[in-house]
């Protein structure tokens, strides 16, 4: 099975986390900080979720699971200890056309999470063929070069497009193949960068 990745705006995303416990947890707290409304249903969940919800990051739903939970959920991971209501959350979810991740058993549900480094507006993701260390691995070789000198040169980029863009020419456009040519990583490593945005007053 082939994978097509895609970068979902956490902001525009209901999602329900079934299953309190260590995984339950690593993934609600994870969408929550990209954003999402976050629902967990689960009879009882670790500390980090409490105080995730006295903070107002999330809601919990003190429940076992019913296929009502799943209403207005535009993302479902399953991430109960239970074989049989993870699959129940499967056919649940992709008899309603959601997106679901289904954390024991991935092939039953249509999208698997990626290992993630992110920095500003420069997020990497890892997939190794359901290999999850290795991609992990991959991801902290990646994440050493591509540090916080990127995320300021991407912030540079971006607030250089949006000024740009805002005149209503093709300034952009100009300016693009220079700043962002063959030689960006080099001029982002040496810090040229600066100096080459900073020329498009």
């Amino acid at each position: 099975m082939s994978d097509f990745p895609i970068a979902l705006h956490g902001e525009r995303i209901t999602a329900v986390v079934v299953g309190g416990g260590s995984v339950g947890t690593r993934k609600a707290l994870a969408l929550a900080g990209a954003g999402a409304q976050v629902r967990v249903v689960s009879p009882v969940v670790s500390a980090e979720l409490d105080e995730a919800e006295r903070l107002h990051r999330i809601v919990i739903v003190r429940d076992v699971y019913r296929n009502t939970h799943l209403e207005n959920a535009t993302l479902v991971v399953a991430a109960t200890d239970s074989r049989e209501v993870n699959a129940r959350i499967a056919l649940d979810a992709n008899t309603r056309g959601k997106l679901v991740n289904i954390t024991d058993h991935p092939d039953e549900g249509n999208f698997h999470s990626m290992a993630t480094h992110r920095s500003g507006d420069v997020t990497i993701a890892v997939t190794a063929g359901g290999v999850p260390g290795a991609a992990a691995r991959i991801r902290d070789a990646i994440a050493e070069r591509f540090d916080g000198r990127y995320e300021r040169a991407v912030s540079a980029l971006r607030g250089l497009r949006s000024r740009l863009n805002a005149s209503g020419d093709d300034r952009w456009r100009a300016a693009a193949p220079t700043l962002i040519g063959d030689d960006f990583c080099r001029s982002v490593e040496d810090g040229s960068i600066t100096e080459k945005v900073d020329s498009w007053p």
